[in-house]
């Protein structure tokens, strides 16, 4: 028997995925890397076997419920593991695609800004600007009396607001008090009528007090209800105007309250609460937007084709079932109207393209299948919402434009309006973070708060200023409060979760991290190693896995994987300190230390440009911009400096709808784009999975598939059984096992905690039925060739090259690791990337195309990087064009030409500081004071 060590993890016997029955010491409360070559097992040792082991024994620890599911999620492959403590793991899966979910909501930072607006913000009125104070019962029944003679009121005093229970006794208590009505959930009802309400839903209640119309002889009556109204509902009365219409009033209910009103405006203000500032409750979302901070429009310019006449097309959403009916209808308006439809749309009068758009209240008269129809044309825009509100087809013509009532602030008028020292919570939230931490550094911020109000505040502004803090520190001080959650990165997430654990105060916890320096310029990355330092001081076992020549070099103790990838990997090839590193003979030491170099000759003339002209966008504002064609361009700068405004958001939806005729592209306006007609494509590289279900795979996606079932089709076997190619797909019923439908596992549903996924028992993870299994290739099945990697299948099918050639693309990538039938929900953003990629260079290339990617060296190993640097540039080789947005050195500096952006990230961003070669950036690094360039120039040696 080992003796149990108290300092270190021991690892027994580890077989999860490719690992070889290792064996490991990883010592306690350091700062351990994981690192190898793509594939070698490094994430399979942190996540699938330490970190899932940890998270085993947690839900063993919980109730018989959780256990009776242990059995079928099933152990990790390893003997066992000893020291093992409380694990937590912070990978790089994106935080929310919910549109109201904001990095101050996912990071809880905007819950204590709205604790703090509501307890010492200062209400002002939204009408006017003016504070806001209260009114008294005398005030109130004074503005009641002034509502215009013969106004027919009801009286009413709220009881209950949005709340659940069934209100029997209230609701008999009223009953005893002689009241008669009382207006129930928006309906009125009788008192003396049997009222039920259901106890789990909620409910507002407001009890009439009385109904009388205005006049010289009921104001005495008037203010003894209203002061009635007061007195039951602790201060507050509802009117509502009966005949608003009749006697031309504006307004048909009104809310008075003794706390809190504007008489300039005549407004009443409900006390000032968390929920108030919460953009996800009716009582602080924005009605017009319903806090989402944008809407959806009619896009003009989509619906409209100003160079065609209205009898050539120039409304061009009369298309479908109904094409002929609107057509006539609306050329039945123009000619009724004398509006020329035989004219281009640009050159009718303003008022009359108006009528078109919007509709005039004409009669139109005509007859079409038999019906006479007689109608206003109700405009364009109305036609284009009633003819798609139940049709998906309506986003190809619809643009998402910033809410008018909010402006994108999410927020009701009311809640904008509360202020401290001169700011309302939006202009809090607007602020990159980095700014917001100084703000609430700084005590002259908060100078003018009343010693009352000082002691509240205290507390909140403690909690803010640490998590703010924590965010800055990690190197996200460009980021704002206010920021979508849908556009932050998995390395962004990522670090937004590394900042809470620091906050959470933890200790004795093992952390997993998945490359958290993802995303971040070298700048920032000594930012990101003071963090993971901090964590681990604080009494934690930090394991990261990761490539970053800097965070490496930093670890208490390393652990490289290897040799290879897939089954040529693991294996623990080294394990020690960065000094014992220097004189390991494993890959990863061989480009730490210089003995292997990322180098490709990167000369290629700049003769050709895209020029873009005029981009105002996020942080960027009136920029020009030149991008050499036939080049190898990275585009590079700190984080948040505007690289993805100027490529992702400018560049690439104008090049797609000219090169490849996107029907929906969101450009920006007023700006101008030259150059791009000597391309005849553009391709985007993302990290977007290539699926989203265990039935999509490498071999689908890349149509190797396809080939492979064709293949088994042909066999002497399957002609027997007259099994056709339909019989190997996995996606239909026939060859495939029905009681996964192919998927390989079953999804069980854990309730309180996430659903697991287990293998089908049926045919043990095949996906297919055994009748199709028992045809077989040179003695395999077709599922024993999707569990085949990469490199084994080239092996095996290297006589056939249909399934060759695409099998070698995925090989030029550094894919060879992965298995045909991998599941893409395991595959990570950089593998998915080189999928796509590998399925772009299997098709015939036409030497003018645009390639696009963005941050394409994510996940890979200095030797992958180097692979794939030279398939960039045999692309360029070739005529094509790469434009790359990247962080990595080793691949910028193998480019052709940089456009570095900067200086900073967020608004002290948005402008080109350098461009030129690699060379050219790091000898001119003073004079452009680029981060970029400082760092070139340690690597280059200049």
């Amino acid at each position: 028997m080992s003796s149990i060590k108290n300092d270190t993890i021991q690892v027994f016997g580890a077989k999860e995925n490719n690992l070889k029955n290792i064996d490991l010491e990883i010592p306690k409360n350091k700062l351990v890397v994981f690192t190898g070559i793509s594939g070698s097992g490094k994430s399979t040792l942190a996540f699938s076997t330490l970190y899932a082991e940890g998270q085993r024994r947690y839900i063993e620890s919980l109730s018989s419920y959780a256990r009776q599911f242990l059995g079928r999620v099933g152990k990790p492959d390893v003997d066992k593991i000893e020291g093992l403590t409380p694990a937590i793991a912070i990978d790089q899966k994106t935080t929310s695609k919910n549109p109201r979910s904001t990095v101050g909501t996912i990071t809880e930072i905007y819950d204590y800004l709205r604790l703090l607006f509501a307890r010492v913000g200062k209400q002002y009125c939204h009408e006017c600007g003016k504070p806001i104070s209260s009114m008294s019962a005398s005030d109130i029944i004074e503005e009641v009396l002034r509502l215009p003679d013969g106004a027919k009121l009801v009286i009413m005093a709220p009881l209950v607001k949005e709340k659940k229970g069934t209100f029997a006794d209230m609701i008999e208590s009223l009953r005893h008090k002689g009241y008669v009505r009382a207006m129930i959930d928006g309906v009125m009802v009788r008192l003396d009528d049997e009222i039920e309400l259901s106890k789990t839903k909620k409910h507002t209640i407001k009890v009439v007090i009385d109904r009388v119309v205005v006049k010289e002889e009921s104001r005495d009556r008037i203010g003894q209800d209203v002061e009635k109204a007061l007195k039951e509902s602790f201060g507050e009365v509802e009117i509502e105007i009966l005949n608003h219409e009749e006697i031309e009033f504006d307004r048909q209910d009104m809310h008075y309250s003794e706390h809190l009103a504007c008489f300039d405006c005549k407004l009443s203000f409900e006390p000032l609460e968390p929920v108030s500032f919460s953009f996800n409750s009716p009582k602080g979302a924005c009605p017009t937007c319903d806090g989402l901070g944008i809407r959806y429009a009619i896009d003009l310019k989509k619906v409209i084709d100003p160079d065609l006449s209205i009898d050539k097309g120039a409304v061009k959403i009369m298309y479908g079932f109904n094409k002929s009916y609107y057509t006539k209808f609306l050329n039945a308006f123009c000619e009724q109207n004398d509006i020329d439809i035989n004219v281009p749309y640009s050159e009718l009068a303003e008022y009359q393209q108006k009528a078109i758009l919007y509709g005039i209240g004409g009669v139109v008269d005509f007859t079409w299948k038999r019906h006479k129809l007689k109608r206003e044309w109700p405009g364009v825009v109305k036609f284009a919402h009633e003819m798609f509100k139940d049709e998906k087809d309506l986003s190809e013509y619809m643009t998402e434009k910033v809410c008018d009532k909010c402006q994108g602030h999410r927020l009701r008028p009311r809640s904008l309006a509360v202020k401290i020292e001169g700011k309302n919570i939006a202009d809090v939230i607007d602020m990159p973070i980095e700014k917001s931490y100084t703000y609430f550094a700084d005590e002259k911020s908060f100078s003018h708060l009343n010693e009352q109000q000082r002691l509240i505040a205290e507390p909140i502004l403690k909690e803010l200023h640490e998590r703010l803090f924590f965010l800055f520190d990690v190197g996200l001080g460009y980021l704002t409060l206010s920021r979508d959650a849908r556009t932050i990165s998995g390395g962004e997430a990522q670090r937004i979760r590394i900042a809470s654990q620091i906050g959470s105060g933890l200790t004795g916890v093992m952390y997993v991290l998945d490359e958290p320096s993802i995303g971040l310029h070298e700048r920032d990355t000594m930012k990101l190693i003071r963090t993971l330092v901090s964590l681990r001081d604080k009494g934690n076992s930090v394991i990261v896995v990761e490539h970053d020549k800097e965070t490496i070099a930093a670890a208490d103790h390393i652990v490289d994987i290897g040799p290879g990838a897939g089954e040529f990997g693991g294996q623990v090839v080294f394990s020690g300190s960065t000094n014992a590193l220097k004189k390991a003979k494993t890959l990863t030491a061989d480009y730490m230390f210089g003995r292997k170099d990322v180098s490709y000759p990167h000369d290629k003339p700049q003769e050709k440009w895209i020029e873009i002209k005029n981009v105002t966008l996020n942080n960027i504002h009136h920029l020009n911009a030149k991008i050499p064609l036939h080049n190898f361009v990275c585009i590079t700068g700190v984080s948040g400096s505007g690289k993805s405004s100027l490529i992702l958001q400018t560049l690439l939806p104008v090049a797609r709808e000219l090169l490849n005729h996107a029907k929906k592209v969101n450009k920006v306006d007023g700006v101008e784009i030259n150059g791009l007609d000597t391309l005849d494509k553009v391709i985007y590289l993302d990290q977007s999975p290539i699926g989203r279900t265990p039935r999509s795979n490498p071999a689908t996606y890349t149509g190797v598939m396809d080939e492979i079932r064709k293949l088994f089709a042909q066999t002497k076997e399957a002609e027997l059984r007259g099994y056709k190619v339909g019989r190997f797909s996995f996606n239909v019923k026939g060859g495939r096992c029905e009681k996964c439908q192919g998927d390989g596992q079953i999804k069980i549903e854990m309730h309180f905690l996430p659903d697991v996924m287990v293998k089908c028992d049926a045919c043990n993870g095949a996906r297919y039925n055994a009748q199709t299994l028992e045809v077989l290739y040179k003695g395999k099945s077709i599922a024993d060739v999707l569990a085949m990697s990469v490199a084994e299948a080239m092996e095996f099918f290297k006589a056939i090259p249909a399934i060759a050639v695409k099998l070698k693309t995925l090989q030029d990538v550094g894919l060879d690791y992965i298995t045909l039938g991998q599941n893409a929900t395991t595959l990570s953003g950089g593998e998915a990337q080189r999928i796509k990629l590998s399925k772009e260079l299997s098709r015939k290339d036409t030497g003018n195309t645009l390639y696009v990617l963005d941050e394409p060296t994510t996940g890979l190993h200095f030797a992958d990087v180097d692979r794939l640097t030279g398939v960039l540039h045999h692309l360029v080789d070739l005529g094509n064009s790469v434009v790359v947005i990247e962080h990595n050195l080793d691949m910028i500096k193998n480019a052709d030409y940089i456009i570095d952006m900067g200086p900073e990230g967020g608004n002290k961003g948005g402008l080109i500081i350098a461009e030129g070669s690699p060379e050219k950036l790091a000898k001119e690094y003073e004079k452009t004071g680029s981060y970029t360039a400082e760092y070139l120039k340690k690597e280059l040696g200049i």
